[in-house]
């Protein structure tokens, strides 16, 4: 949990037509190159993953995942849910802290992807179970849909509207908390400028340090991505990152605009 603490602020936002991965990456160095070292990652094409914490452990814990999502495909000529994979990876995650031999994970990583219902009920298909009954379809009930999920080094994971980690992860939740994400009203596109938002803000516990903002998304069958997990495009992630600033400079400018105290602290309104 310590690694995850010191690593970079991670995010996720589930959104009513797709989800949005976001990840604050430090840059340690001037001579990095800008836009490699990828923190994201592409599981399936529905699906992706981001971690906050030890770097090596997060390509590893990938790896696992490409590889869980590639079983599941060979075996059920599909992809897998967002649900299962979670379900796998943390039972992985938490066989890592049963033995001497091996050490747990250093990262918390977040899932997100796109369930779509055309593929996991497809008449006919393997592994699709029974149409009644035990198992079965619940009628009312929509199959696929945008998923969430963090997994902690523990194993321990759980279903999010919005999830946070690393660094600024108590700053980050603050603001997803604001969101009233439940009410499942927010676009992917207004979903893309809060992640953005959210990760400037997080980034005042490491303001004197440079990063590069990161994101990714996946839409519905119909939305701009084609239910495919993808990098946001560089002109909506720019905008994005200029509302952020701008957002962010209107709060320091309030801010100071604010009557101080006797003792020299801001009053709130």
């Amino acid at each position: 949990m310590k690694a995850v603490e010191n690593g970079g602020t991670a995010i996720g936002i589930r959104c009513k037509d797709g989800v949005v991965l976001a990840v604050e990456k430090i840059t340690t160095s001037k001579l990095l190159k800008p836009g490699a070292n990828k923190r994201t990652a592409t599981v399936d094409r529905n699906i992706g993953i981001v971690s906050a914490g030890l770097v090596p452990d997060g390509r590893h814990f990938i790896s696992r995942a490409r590889d869980e999502a590639s079983s599941w495909r060979n075996i059920y000529k599909g992809p897998i849910p967002t649900s299962a994979l979670a379900n796998r990876l943390g039972g992985y995650v938490q066989a890592y802290t049963l033995y001497s031999s091996v050490r747990p994970f250093g990262v918390t990583a977040i899932i997100g992807g796109w369930d779509p219902e055309s593929e996991l009920l497809v008449d006919g298909q393997v592994g699709t179970g029974p149409k009644s009954g035990s198992g079965g379809k619940v009628e009312g009930v929509k199959a696929g849909g945008p998923a969430l999920y963090m997994i902690e080094p523990s194993g321990l994971y759980w279903g999010y509207h919005g999830a946070a980690t690393g660094k600024g992860r108590q700053a980050a939740k603050a603001e997803l908390e604001k969101l009233d994400l439940s009410a499942g009203n927010l676009s992917l596109y207004d979903g893309v400028k809060e992640a953005a938002r959210i990760i400037f803000i997080a980034h005042e516990d490491s303001k004197d340090k440079d990063f590069e903002l990161e994101m990714t998304w996946v839409s519905s069958l119909d939305g701009p991505t084609k239910g495919r997990h993808e990098e946001v495009p560089t002109g909506l992630l720019e905008d994005a990152k200029k509302a952020a600033m701008r957002s962010r400079e209107r709060e320091v400018e309030d801010d100071e605009d604010r009557p101080k105290s006797h003792d020299g602290e801001r009053m709130e309104e």
